[in-house]
Formats: C-alpha cells, structure tokens, sequence
C-alpha cells in the first residue's frame, strides 16, 4: 500500500453566519430538489436526511479512531467504490500534516452510528505534491478494517467515482459537515464552469469543514468535491471543485486498487 507523509495547512473555509445557517437547516428536507433535474428548489441548504446515500458521507477527524472523535472533526468525505471497499475521497488539503486521522460515516448530532475508522493510507496527485496545485485538490484515503468488517459493507455501498463529466450536465447534491455543526447538510444545484479546469455551485451556509464534501450527479457518481480555487471558495454560499480529468482518474485507479 503506498502511504505519503504530508504537511497540514488549515481548512480555511469561512465560518458560517450562524442566523442564516438556522434559518436554511429548519426547511425540511423534503424540499430539495433532485440531482437529476427533478423539481426545485435549487440551492437551498438543509439537513440532510438519514438514509443509504447520506451515511456513505462522513466526517473527518484529527486522532485515531480509538479517540473516539476527541480531536473534533475538520473536513468532509465520502466512501467511494474500490476493490477492497475500504476508500473515502476528499480533498487533498484536507489530507495535510496530521499523524493521525479518523472517519466516522454518517455522523450525525454528536454519534457515530457505524464508529470510526482509521486512515492507513493517502494517495495524493503528483500536482498537488509537487506545488499544491488548486487543479489537483483531490485525494483519497485508505482504512483500516474495523470489527472484520470493511467501511464499503458497514454503510451498505459506496457512490461511483467519474472523472471526465461536463460540469452542468445534471445537477449535483453536495453534502457536508460545517465545523460548527454536528450534522450533515445538503444542498442541490447546477454547477457552472468557473474555469476550463474549475467548476463552481451556488449553495449557502457551506462553511469550514465542509471542504471535500462530494459532488453527487444524476447518474449517482462524484464528479466533485469541495476545494480548488481557494481551497473550495472564501464565501459559504459559493463553493468550488476541480473538475476531475486525467490525473484524478489515474490517482483513483491506483488507489482503488490498493486495499
């Protein structure tokens, strides 16, 4: 398994305006709309409800899983297919530094109903390495099994990787954990291009810890993840994602590979 030692920087997503951030979680979840272009609202941020596709999204947290989440959490990811159905995606910044990191699928107020796993392996793009590329925020994480078991089986599945999708062709579901909550929330929306290799969506109260939060499309698959420019944007209402090309499919085959 190839493991790469890395200096941590800061998530430096703004923090959230809590009034608004209030306002947006008390709208049911119901209201949101499709990722495959179903019927509206678009972006408008809620909690997200408790489910199989929800709980493949989980918390990142500094100290190891018998910690129990005592180091807080700081970052967002998701488990995504694999050959040894034991590997999460996030953003390569968030993956910086720390000796020791957790993930805890489908956190929610403050519990970890299927625990937490620990990080044994990271798998970053030669860009990011080299020079901390904005077009290569993208990472992967390997874990440890736990109780025999492995993540992809404990939540009962993991979201499809694809790289090479136009950004915009459907709606994506973004879903992640701003620091100060203990929850997940979620928001759809149709991303636009920001750059040739950027993409953008227009969903508020995303705030620090939610970099690395997946970019689910209609077909199911990520085709995103919170960061890039800015380390995912220096506003909660406006995120950020590279658009997935070559390197990242490259990196996720190598790392799909290695559990």
């Amino acid at each position: 398994m190839k493991s790469i030692r890395i200096t941590r920087l800061p998530d430096t997503r703004r923090p959230a305006l809590l009034g608004a951030a209030l306002v947006l979680l008390a709208v049911t979840s119901s209201s949101v709309a499709a990722a495959d272009d179903g019927p509206g609202p678009f972006g408008v941020t809620v909690r997200a409800a408790e489910n199989g596709r929800s709980v493949r999204v989980g918390a990142l947290f500094h100290g190891d899983a018998a910690s129990g989440g005592a180091g807080g959490h700081f970052c967002t990811a998701s488990v995504v297919r694999s050959r040894g159905r034991d590997l999460v995606l996030t953003a390569a910044h968030c993956l910086e530094g720390q000796a020791q990191l957790s993930f805890a699928p489908g956190y929610r107020d403050g519990r970890a109903p299927y625990g937490f796993w620990d990080v044994q392996g990271v798998f970053l793009p030669e860009g990011w390495k080299r020079d901390q590329d904005e077009d290569s925020d993208v990472a992967f994480a390997v874990l440890a099994t736990r109780d025999g078991e492995e993540v992809e089986d404990a939540v009962g599945g993991a979201n499809a990787f694809a790289a090479h999708r136009a950004t915009g062709a459907t709606a994506v579901t973004v879903t992640g954990y701003p620091g100060s909550v203990d929850s997940p929330v979620t928001c759809t929306d149709k991303p636009t291009a920001y750059s040739r290799t950027q993409q953008r969506v227009e969903c508020p109260a995303f705030a620090g810890g939610t970099s690395g939060s997946p970019w689910v499309n209609g077909d199911g698959a990520v085709v995103g993840v919170i960061g890039g420019h800015e380390q995912g944007g220096d506003t909660d209402d406006v995120s950020y994602s590279a658009v997935f090309g070559t390197e990242a499919e490259e990196l996720y085959h190598v790392a799909a590979l290695a559990g």
